[in-house]
């Protein structure tokens, strides 16, 4: 498409335009085009291209910005975000390419998590499908959506390992496993990003928070990171580099420190890693305000944390306007080059060409397209189905679960009437009000709706003030005044008047995420009273939680016969939730993150390495590494999550137990289904390397398969295994540091089964 614009600038639009549209988007051809741009760019035109301020629709922090128009005309703005509807976006981008002296187009991004319009589980209970095919397919619907209502950018994947639930922002990552997380990133890289980057359908992604921003000390956001280089390469790093392994347009800088350098000025991350070992030729993007902040960490004045960003790597400053405002004058001072400022806005400039901006700076500005594909029936019914293969069932006492369809239901609980908070944290382009209340779905999946008898039952927390901080985004939580003895009464007298009980307790949709951080992850006291009086009536209690972390459950656990985590499941909540109750979708979904018993027990992860004094028994030995008050072992470790039907483990068939470097073992295990209901089981395999010349941790996830097993059948399942899979970071040089990635001749134990706890193993040596 050409643009015919009667002025002098217009036509000079008109020339680039015309000059840089070719079909051909082959590396060289791009490279010379950006070449060519760049010669006819002023030093001030080039630090425009590194500016990303908020168009303000969403508020996502601090800072507020005026003045983006006059802004965009100077050529002072590569992208925008936080701009939604169509109607905008063109109009920004039309002052971009007709208006600014070389009609550069913008890039525009948003933060599209988990979902569009159309809203997906949360990351975590994404995670908890352990479907890569789901977790693709769900990028691939967010991109498509946003793709036609303007958006080209997405700050997406999240891939920050986390084993502190107290964190909030657990809730947009895959927990606490580098293997399962790289996976994941990959699949999300490949959904957005899809196999051309100049469709109109796909969307640049950007893999944050690079890194180790799920370490932060005490599980508080934006906390200090401290940990050894070693724990870097073999826990931490996995998911960002296969997300660059899986060709990520761009990386996003962690706002924490690293090794006492903040992440965003950080030279050996964002140049030596990410770049000179990974290979990674995208540009570099810093979190909100992430530049300007390194002024409170103690970094220097505006002027010098900018210099420092981008010197350490990082090409593009979102919101802080350092660059902006400082580069040139560093740039007269001696203290930054004009070629590293070059070189930041020629990444730029090669991403935007790639996306085919310079061919069509409107093409994701397509109405027709959005009518179509923006939260249709399609999308939703997709939708309905990842929700319900993300849930998971920590308990099902007496096979309580699932109900009957003509049962009579009392279904109670604080957000068990409310849309708004179903679609999670981070779903900012959702129109919340289109949920399907956990209450709607249940009636609508029901034999008869009337069977379904709603009570609040109590507010979601007892503090007023806490209430408040967390219904926020629009996401009311709708605080009953009436005194809570009230509220259990009426709940009590419909559970009398009931076959069976539905408690929908836990959190709040913004009671996780960003700024987010909690000191108690237990469920709040007055829900606790709530089931208890519950539980009194004597008829069945079915928990579902709502929650964008693991939670402590200790005070449930006893007066609760089935326990189902339903996380926040976005649009589709009631009915997915509906169709899991009631048995038409049998649960599958696998616990991501470790569930402690208390919170003193955090950090608490799977792969954690022995001591020199391990725990051998069950709790509890002198002198041993344990708790006086409480055992080492999770409320439900991680790989865990129950099924309708009942899985039995033949014995573990190992190919060899004698193996050469060059060979491969075949593990291969038998699960029947036992049940007479078809049933869909993770089966996971771990490795333990025994001596190891740094230590090792006890196991390792290195493989899953989610199978099918139909009713009484048996399924064979095999995983082929090779010294790369015992592969890890080691010091070749301790003096120096030197890390090195190997694997070791020695002896690994296998082990298989259906979580990280239920397993059943065997050794092998594997030599030279």
């Amino acid at each position: 498409m050409k643009y015919l614009i009667i002025s002098t600038v217009g036509f000079l639009f008109l020339f680039i335009s015309s000059s840089y549209a070719q079909e051909n988007k082959s590396t060289s051809d791009i490279e010379q085009k950006v070449d060519a741009l760049l010669s006819e760019m002023t030093l001030e035109e080039k630090i425009g291209q590194l500016n990303l301020p908020s168009a303000g629709d969403v508020s996502t922090g601090i800072s507020t910005n005026t003045g983006i128009a006059k802004s965009i005309k100077e050529g002072k703005v590569g992208g925008l975000f936080n701009i939604n509807g169509i109607d905008k976006i063109r109009a920004v981008q039309k002052i971009a390419v007709e208006e600014s002296r070389l009609g550069i187009p913008l890039i525009i991004a948003k933060d599209v998590i988990h979902g569009y319009k159309t809203i997906f589980p949360i990351p975590l209970g994404l995670s908890a499908s352990w479907d890569m095919d789901l977790i693709q397919q769900s990028a691939r619907i967010a991109a498509e959506e946003a793709s036609a209502d303007g958006i080209a950018w997405t700050f997406s994947p999240m891939t920050d390992i986390s084993r502190d639930p107290r964190w909030g922002r657990v809730s947009e990552g895959s927990g606490e496993d580098p293997y399962l997380g790289s996976q994941i990133a990959a699949a999300m890289v490949r959904g957005y990003q899809g196999n051309d980057l100049s469709a109109e359908n796909t969307l640049l992604a950007c893999v944050k928070h690079f890194a180790l921003y799920g370490a932060s000390e005490a599980g508080r956001d934006y906390n200090t990171v401290d940990m050894s280089r070693l724990r870097m390469y073999n826990d931490y790093f996995p998911p960002y580099k296969a997300a660059v392994d899986a060709g990520v347009g761009t990386v996003m800088a962690s706002f924490n420190e690293v090794d006492g350098i903040p992440a965003t000025g950080n030279k050996w991350l964002m140049t030596h890693v990410l770049r000179e070992e990974w290979g990674f030729d995208g540009f570099v993007v810093s979190d909100y305000t992430g530049v300007s902040e390194m002024i409170a960490h103690g970094m220097g004045d505006l002027q010098s944390v900018s210099a420092m960003a981008l010197k350490a790597g990082v090409e593009m400053d979102m919101v802080s306007e350092g660059f902006l405002s400082t580069l040139k004058k560093s740039v007269d001072e001696g203290k930054v080059s004009e070629e590293i400022i070059t070189n930041a806005c020629r990444l730029i400039l090669k991403a935007k060409f790639q996306l085919g901006l310079f061919d069509d700076p409107y093409k994701y500005m397509d109405e027709e397209r959005a009518a179509k594909v923006i939260f249709s029936d399609e999308n939703r019914a997709i939708a309905r189905k990842i929700a319900s293969e993300s849930m998971v069932l920590l308990k099902n006492e007496e096979e309580v679960l699932p109900i009957q369809k003509d049962a009579k239901i009392a279904l109670i609980g604080p957000l068990a009437n409310n849309k708004e908070n179903m679609v999670g944290t981070w779903s900012v382009s959702a129109d919340i009000m289109k949920s399907i209340s956990i209450f709607d779905g249940m009636k609508e999946v029901s034999a008869n709706p009337d069977n379904i008898q709603y009570a609040k039952g109590s507010n979601l927390v007892e503090d007023p003030a806490l209430e408040e901080r967390i219904s926020i985004f629009g996401k009311n939580t709708y605080r009953d005044a009436r005194s809570e003895s009230e509220m259990i009464n009426e709940a009590v007298q419909i559970a009398i008047n009931s076959d069976i009980i539905v408690a929908i307790l836990g959190e709040a949709s913004e009671s996780s995420g960003e700024s987010s951080s909690l000191t108690d992850i237990s469920i709040p006291d007055n829900q606790v009273r709530l089931l208890k009086a519950l539980k009194e009536t004597g008829k069945k209690v079915i928990v579902v939680l709502l929650s964008g972390r693991p939670l402590v459950l200790n005070e449930i656990l006893p007066h609760s016969d089935a326990i189902l985590n339903a996380w926040f499941p976005g649009s589709e909540a009631g009915l997915a939730l509906a169709d899991v109750l009631y048995g038409d979708v049998n649960p599958s979904g696998k616990l991501t993150m470790t569930y402690p018993q208390n919170v003193g027990q955090i950090p608490i992860y799977y792969s954690h390495k022995n001591t020199g004094r391990p725990l051998e028994g069950d709790w509890f030995e002198k002198f041993k590494s344990n708790y006086l008050d409480v055992s080492n072992k999770p409320e439900f470790p991680f790989g865990y999550g129950l099924s309708y039907s009942q899985f039995e483990y033949g014995e573990i068939q190992l190919s060899s137990s004698d193996l050469k470097s060059q060979d491969k073992l075949k593990v291969s295990i038998s699960v029947k289904n036992k049940s007479d209901r078809d049933g869909k089981e993770v089966v996971q395999l771990y490795i333990r390397d025994i001596v190891g010349s740094t230590t090792r941790p006890v196991k390792e996830l290195k493989a899953f398969e989610k199978v099918l097993i139909k009713a009484g059948e048996t399924k064979e399942v095999t995983f082929e295994i090779t010294t790369d899979n015992l592969k890890y970071y080691t010091y070749n040089n301790l003096v120096d540091q030197d890390i090195v990635h190997i694997w070791e001749p020695g002896e690994f134990e296998i082990m298989v089964g259906t979580n990280s706890s239920d397993l059943q193993s065997k050794t092998v040596n594997w030599g030279k």
